[in-house]
């Protein structure tokens, strides 16, 4: 089994600079930064980013092999993403926190229907899908550990824009890199694996 450390170390990193001022929330750590929707951190470019990921992993789960290593990964990876959204919406339904954009209070949690801030739903997605991809490749091109910059982006982008607190992103970033070291270290794919037919296991590619 291939060390866990390198991969938590990646991800926890990449989203330190956000705890760096002392404020309120779970952890002491969030406050309210100066808004910001401009270049980069625009949010139509975060939704893209969402978007791009979930498309690309099911797009990858279906065509590939899923007897090849990277076939075996895009299956991970789409497993990772789907418990994540399960587990974050759960979460923003029971802790029903007020986003930054909505109210100053970091420790506003158990407002009622409607508040949604924690955890960040869009960067668990991301961080469960980049997660199996550094874990399978990371050891031998440690250039996968690069992927981390996208969760990291998407964490300081909703920062930026008032769409969550510092905690809503890290504990997003911990519910996403869970599931995903969860999933890789699956012998079988769970949700490819319960479609119907061999086609569907193995993927579009070979089976065609």
């Amino acid at each position: 089994m291939k060390s866990r450390l390198p991969i938590t170390l990646a991800l926890a990193l990449s989203v330190a600079p956000l705890a760096a001022q002392a404020g309120g929330g779970p952890f002491g750590i969030d406050h309210r930064v100066a808004y910001d929707n401009s270049g980069i951190w625009k949010r139509s470019y975060q939704k893209d980013l969402a978007a791009g990921a979930a498309l690309a992993v099911i797009g990858g789960a279906l065509y590939a092999d899923s007897d090849t290593r990277m076939g075996h990964t895009f299956d991970q990876a789409l497993d990772a993403m789907v418990l994540t959204a399960g587990t974050t919406t759960v979460m923003k339904y029971a802790f029903s926190r007020e986003r930054p954009s909505e109210d100053a209070n970091p420790d506003d949690f158990f407002k009622g229907h409607g508040y949604q801030s924690f955890p960040s739903g869009e960067v668990a997605e991301i961080t469960a899908v980049v997660t199996p991809f550094i874990a399978e490749y990371g050891h031998d091109h440690p250039a996968a550990y690069a992927l981390a910059i996208l969760p990291a982006y998407d964490a300081v982008a909703r920062v930026k824009v008032r769409g969550h607190w510092q905690s809503d992103v890290l504990v997003g970033a911990a519910v996403g890199m869970g599931w995903g070291l969860w999933a890789h270290h699956r012998p079988t794919p769970l949700i490819m694996g319960l479609l119907p037919g061999r086609g569907f296991m193995v993927g579009y590619a070979k089976t065609f």
